[in-house]
């Protein structure tokens, strides 16, 4: 196993927005002294930004909470990363745009204490969400492993997400999730679906109960669960990723049989795609990580 990630994904209820992030960077120190090998830690969407009351006084907490990326909050969670030696991945914040509007924002930190990507979640679930929609995919590298891209709960609904992330090269996608309602067993379904039609691993982390239904999973490239949260109880599932079964299953195909990216040669017609107002062009086909 040579591109290993041990990976460690926090199901736990959010963190209060109004509480010190010092709170947060306790626990994570922690969870990073029970499990020494963890190299990225990932928690739920909008973990650090917790809220309570009828959604007028939600959607206020919000507004109070929102901090641009390089704000004090920020700052902290990049220097938590720093000292840890870890990727850390705190789930989405509400942030402050540049606009002056609320985006549902996911994060990644490098061991390095910076920044390394930030996400606007693509597909907010209207009309119930405050945030206005992002208007990119990203994906990041983590050197020497491979890329991971992200997509926030509502987005895994939408399969152009996951398969743009792919195209771009990322072999894992992270989903940080606040679901709580009777929906998550579709996205159960959806988590493996999304990693067996693009040959990713999938990390969908929910939040634990009462904020959330829980039943996180890591799913790899084929569409295994390797494991899973049995409930909505507070817990922590651990991992080491293989990235390069992303590559075997890839170059041999799912269960030995199936090569989607594969699918096109040089000599077949483009084909146009009226819903997207484009085409599926057989040259621009293959992920990135392809060449």
């Amino acid at each position: 196993m040579v591109r290993a990630l041990p990976v460690a994904l926090v199901q736990s209820a959010p963190h209060p927005a109004t509480a010190p992030v010092a709170g947060f960077a306790e626990s994570v120190a922690d969870l990073v002294a029970t499990f020494p090998q963890t190299r990225l830690v990932a928690h739920p969407e909008l973990h650090l930004c917790g809220t309570e009351g009828p959604p007028a006084e939600k959607t206020a907490q919000l507004e109070a909470a929102a901090e641009p990326l390089d704000g004090p909050r920020g700052k902290v969670l990049a220097e938590l990363a720093g000292d840890l030696g870890i990727w850390l991945l705190p789930g989405s914040v509400c942030e402050r745009g540049e606009d002056g509007a609320l985006y549902n924002t996911a994060l990644a930190y490098g061991p390095d204490g910076r920044l390394a990507a930030s996400y606007r979640k693509v597909f907010p679930w209207r009309p119930f969400e405050p945030y206005r929609p992002g208007d990119r995919f990203v994906v990041f590298d983590v050197p020497d492993v491979g890329r991971l891209g992200f997509a926030i709960c509502y987005d895994a609904w939408f399969p152009e997400v996951a398969r743009h992330l792919a195209w771009m090269g990322a072999e894992v996608v992270v989903n940080p999730v606040k679901t709580t309602t009777a929906d998550r067993a579709q996205e159960l379904v959806l988590a493996r679906a999304n990693a067996i039609v693009n040959q990713v691993y999938v990390l969908s982390v929910n939040a634990a109960a009462p904020d959330g239904a829980g039943r996180s999973l890591v799913v790899d490239p084929e569409g295994l669960v390797r494991t899973s949260a049995p409930s909505e109880a507070e817990t922590v599932l651990t991992d080491v990723l293989d990235l390069d079964a992303v590559t075997r299953v890839r170059t041999y195909g799912t269960a030995g049989l199936n090569r989607m990216w594969s699918q096109f040669t040089k000599d077949d017609a483009p084909l146009d795609l009226p819903l997207y107002e484009g085409r599926l062009h057989p040259g621009r086909w293959r992920p990135a990580t392809d060449g």
